[in-house]
Order: C-alpha cells, then sequence, then structure tokens
C-alpha cells in the first residue's frame, strides 16, 4: 500500500474499519461490569477482586495515553493500529483461558495499551483519511462504535454469560477483534509517523495557547458527566422510584439517545463548532440541576436522562474534532493528553460524586454535576478558541 497524505481523498472504508476496532476495544473494556459473579465464582475470588480488572485497564490506558506517541515515532501507523487490534484478540484469549488472576489481569492490562493507543492516534488518523471538512462526520462515525458497544455489551454480555459461559463470551469478543482486524488489514493504507515527537512534545503542546484550557474544559465535562452516570440508578431507584424494568428502559433510552447523538454531534460540528462545544455541556448542566431539583415523575426523568444521553453522545466527536483544527501538527501528543485528562477526569467524578453521595444522596451528586458542566461550558465561552495553536 502507499502512503497517503494528511486530507487525502476519503478513505471511508478505513473509518469503517476503525469503527469496527472501537466497537471491540469498548465492549471488551466493559463485558467485566456484566460478567464479575461467573468470572469472581469461577476464579475463586472475590466481585471486588474481579472488579480490579476494569480498574487495571483504565489505569494502564492513562499511562499509555502519555507514552505511546513517542515510544512508536518511528512506526508506520498502519502497523501501530494493526498491533492495538492485534492486542485486542490476544487480550480477550488471555481472560477467556486464564486459570487465576495474574493471567486475568495481563489480559486486561494488554487491553489498557490497545484502548489507549488506539484513542491516543484516533483523531491525528482520521486527519490522513479524509479531508478536513469531513473529519466531524468521520469522528462521529467511529465513536458510533462506543454507543453501540455500550448499549450492546452490558445486557448482551449478560444474557450470553448464562446460556454459553463466561469465557465463551470473551471467545466472542476476540472474534469480533479478528474481524476488526481483517478489515484494517485490508482498508489501513501506510501512514507515515512522525519520528520527531518526544516526550517533552507533550508539555510543549500543552503549554501553547488555548490548549490546557482546551484540555481542562474538556476533562470537566467528562467529570460532570461520569458522576452523574456513575450514580444514575440509585438516582432512578430512590428519587424516581421506578423498579428494575423501568430503570432498564430508562438506560436503554439513554443509549439510544447517546448513539443518535454521536450523529447529531457530527451534523453540528460541521457547521459551527464552537456553538456545539458551548450548548452541549450547557444542556447537560442544565438537565443534571433539573434532575435534582425537580427529579420524581417518572416519564420527566426518563426524558431528562435520554436529553443528557444525546447531548453527551456529541461530546467525543466535538473535542476530538477540535483537537484537529487546534493542534493539527501534533495531533497524537494533543491525543495523548486528551485521553489521559478524560481518564483521569472519569475516576475523579466517579471518586468524588462518591463522596458527595455519601452525604448529599444522589440528587446532590447530580446538582454538583450539573454546577461543574455549567463552570466547563463558562470555560469554554470566555477562554477555549477552535484556531490552529500552532507556534510560529
Amino acid at each position: 500500500m502507499n502512503d497517503i497524505s494528511p486530507r487525502a481523498a476519503p478513505a471511508w472504508s478505513a473509518v469503517f474499519s476503525m469503527t469496527l476496532g472501537v466497537f471491540g476495544l469498548v465492549t471488551a473494556e466493559f463485558l467485566p461490569v456484566s460478567l464479575l459473579t461467573p468470572m469472581a465464582s469461577d476464579l475463586d475470588i472475590s466481585e471486588g477482586m474481579a472488579g480490579q480488572t476494569v480498574t487495571a485497564t483504565a489505569a494502564i490506558a492513562l499511562v499509555t495515553s502519555l507514552l505511546i506517541t513517542a515510544a512508536t515515532r518511528r512506526i508506520d501507523r498502519r502497523y501501530v493500529l494493526l498491533g492495538f487490534s492485534t492486542l485486542l484478540i490476544v487480550s480477550n484469549l488471555l481472560v477467556a483461558l486464564a486459570p487465576n488472576m495474574p493471567l486475568l489481569l495481563l489480559g486486561r492490562v494488554l487491553l489498557g495499551i490497545a484502548l489507549g493507543g488506539f484513542w491516543t492516534m484516533s483523531a491525528a488518523t482520521v486527519m490522513r483519511l479524509v479531508p478536513e471538512e469531513s473529519v466531524p462526520r468521520a469522528l462521529s462515525m467511529i465513536f458510533s462504535g462506543v454507543s453501540v458497544a455500550t448499549i450492546v455489551a452490558a445486557p448482551m454480555g449478560s444474557f450470553f454469560g448464562d446460556i454459553i459461559g463466561w469465557r465463551n463470551v470473551f471467545l466472542i469478543a476476540a472474534l469480533f477483534g479478528v474481524l476488526a482486524l481483517l478489515v484494517q488489514f485490508a482498508t489501513l493504507p501506510r501512514m507515515a509517523p512522525n519520528a520527531q515527537t518526544r516526550l517533552k512534545t507533550l508539555v510543549e503542546v500543552l503549554r501553547r495557547p488555548m490548549v490546557g484550557l482546551g484540555i481542562l474544559a474538556a476533562a470537566m465535562i467528562f467529570a460532570g458527566h461520569f458522576a452523574f452516570f456513575t450514580y444514575i440508578r440509585p438516582f432512578l431507584e430512590t428519587v424516581t422510584r421506578v423498579d428494575v424494568n423501568g430503570i432498564s428502559s430508562i438506560l436503554l433510552g439513554f443509549g439510544l439517545a447517546n448513539f443518535l447523538g454521536t450523529f447529531l454531534g457530527g451534523f453540528m460540528l460541521e457547521r459551527n463548532m464552537r456553538f456545539t462545544q458551548i450548548v452541549m455541556p450547557a444542556t447537560m448542566g442544565i438537565l443534571g440541576l433539573g434532575l435534582s431539583g425537580v427529579g420524581g415523575i417518572p416519564m420527566a426523568d426518563a426524558l431528562m436522562v435520554a436529553l443528557w444521553g444525546m447531548a453527551f453522545g456529541t461530546v467525543p466527536v466535538a473535542w476530538s474534532t477540535w483537537l484537529t483544527r487546534t493542534v493539527p501538527d501534533e495531533a497524537e501528543s494533543a491525543g495523548g493528553l486528551l485521553v489521559a485528562a478524560i481518564q483521569f477526569a472519569i475516576a475523579s467524578g466517579a471518586a468524588v460524586g462518591g463522596l458527595v453521595f455519601d452525604t448529599s444522596g444522589a440528587i446532590g451528586v447530580f446538582a454538583v454535576s450539573g454546577v461543574v458542566l455549567l463552570m466547563a461550558a463558562l470555560l469554554i465561552l470566555f477562554g477555549v478558541r477552535a484556531q490552529a495553536a500552532i507556534p510560529t
């Protein structure tokens, strides 16, 4: 295959192959959530210990996001991406065949490397696969894989785990990885690396005008969202007062709306990126305050949760697009910073949300989440721009 220059003719088949990879990665990431009990029983460990497999994946993804660009700076990006899909396959096979906790953790560590590396390079890769004006649409396609995986992983993992066993579920996930690898092998073009990238490049990029503020704003949005999302079930149980079927229905509505939001984000970003960046966290903030203030009516709560899901569906697309326009010359390094900030925000949002939950309940969590999101919208309004931050 021949090299292609940035913004060449659209390679939509390659974008689709990346979407398959995203689906496989995110499905594997969240499968343990729905399979904790049988995994723990089979391996003779506690469910809490089995849950650390998710933590290990996130922690390794954070570290990888900061190191992967420099570590692979001399390798064709086609081969790096194929390597991530290979790690996905090996990870799922190790988990499926693991006789003990150490091998299970090893499999999840390999998945963390694949996750962190893929997300770090995703925006920069898209810039090489499609023209600039098509970047938001391509990113929305890729992030739709996240939404589908979020909808599918937990319910389907639990359903098939009861029928064929949790190990076979991970074997099926490995097959998805094989499919993604084959399609990527057939469609991804060669993409020259940036041999000049070093670890110090991360600091240089972070010091550019608007980059630090933009990453801070994105981190605030993700922290606010995951504080909300982590404690949505207790809210629905204690405030909305719906049963298990009602909770499942509302969460399904959230997932479907989130899926639609990824495509809405691509449509809006092609027309006005700055408007999208400001309005969506502001909408989520208002919904968080609304749920904390007047929550308790099932239909109204279900609608607000669905609207939240749709608004959040635009967020990853928006900030990946912002990155490609703000730091086009170092999109991989900036992507690593953004992924690391998001991973930290996810962990801290859930942790701080837990402290608030212990003192003020789910209503308090939603109120704090709403305030953080409105603060993020104000920061974007007054401090973040979409122009390129390239040193002269």
